[in-house]
């Protein structure tokens, strides 16, 4: 009993002197560790504006300058600016989940990893913490592009919330896969390298810039194979509006043996993508220190 309550002795109303806290359960303190490693991200976030514009730079100028060229010359004979949408759209959310990554790699070079690691607290929870600031961080950027659909000719409905959702999932496998090569990454140089040599070619071949389906030999395969390709198809038909399905005469999205995977089915396989993630990383992180 708290020190603000009281007891009835007697009929008396007496008060009572404060107990001293118990344990925490492990429950609360697993939702206050989550709460203070997203905060810290979110600190990160919003101190630095000039990072946050330029971060919003490069997207937008894919959108507003190669988007608008490719458009007049006729690419595809439909709107170009339309269909690079989805892909403008991976590019603001990719850099800022992968720079979580990059943070933990310098974490671990100043030493403020390890004493992250010797709290008293689950060190699975540390990392969902680390990933949900993270995919919070990627949506923000993704939602500020997302404001921006209007310059395009996509109407601003009620279906923007679902396209919100997605990208949040999106960007919560990014940052997933963004922290297991991090906890498997030592140096920062080397990890820098190796995420920009990841995420050109991952965004290249996943659809965001041509359409994924009927393409010759080993580029199909790889744009098959490669798991953004069904984030991108994913948000691109569930923009509202007429949308790019069809893009010159074909289908825009991924299709296997003529057939074309639901958007369900496409989150589904991102949502199984960052669990994965999540459960690989869980299990190195102990070693990150």
């Amino acid at each position: 009993m708290s020190g603000t309550e009281v007891a009835h002795a007697g009929g008396t109303r007496v008060a009572q002197p404060p107990s001293p806290p118990g344990p925490r359960r492990p429950g609360h303190r697993d939702l206050r560790t989550l709460k203070v490693m997203w905060q810290r991200e979110m600190i990160r976030f919003l101190g630095n504006r000039l990072q946050i514009g330029m971060g919003l730079l490069t997207p937008l100028m894919f959108l507003l300058i190669l988007g608008t060229g490719l458009n007049e010359v006729g690419a595809g004979g439909g709107s170009y600016q339309g269909f690079l949408f989805p892909g403008v759209l991976m590019m603001a959310l990719q850099a800022p989940a992968i720079a979580v990554g990059a943070a933990i790699v310098w974490d671990r070079q100043t030493g403020f990893l390890r004493q992250m690691l010797v709290a008293p607290v689950r060190r699975g929870t540390l990392l969902l913490g680390i990933c949900l600031g993270g995919a919070t961080t990627g949506a923000a950027y993704a939602a500020m592009v997302l404001a921006t659909a209007g310059i395009v000719g996509i109407p601003y409905r009620a279906g923007m919330l679902l396209v919100l959702l997605e990208l949040a999932l999106i960007s919560f496998a990014f940052t997933a896969m963004g922290v297991l090569a991090a906890v498997c990454i030592t140096r920062p140089q080397t990890f820098q390298i190796a995420v920009s040599l990841a995420m050109m070619p991952m965004l290249f071949l996943s659809g965001a810039m041509f359409p994924a389906s009927g393409l010759p030999g080993w580029l199909g395969t790889a744009v098959l194979l490669n798991p953004l390709t069904y984030g991108v198809d994913a948000v691109r038909r569930t923009l509202p509006g007429d949308g790019v399905v069809d893009y010159g005469g074909r289908a825009a999205g991924p299709e296997l043996w003529g057939w074309a995977p639901p958007v369900a089915l496409e989150v589904g396989l991102i949502a199984v993508l960052a669990l994965l993630a999540v459960a690989v990383a869980g299990r190195r992180f102990t070693r990150a220190a």
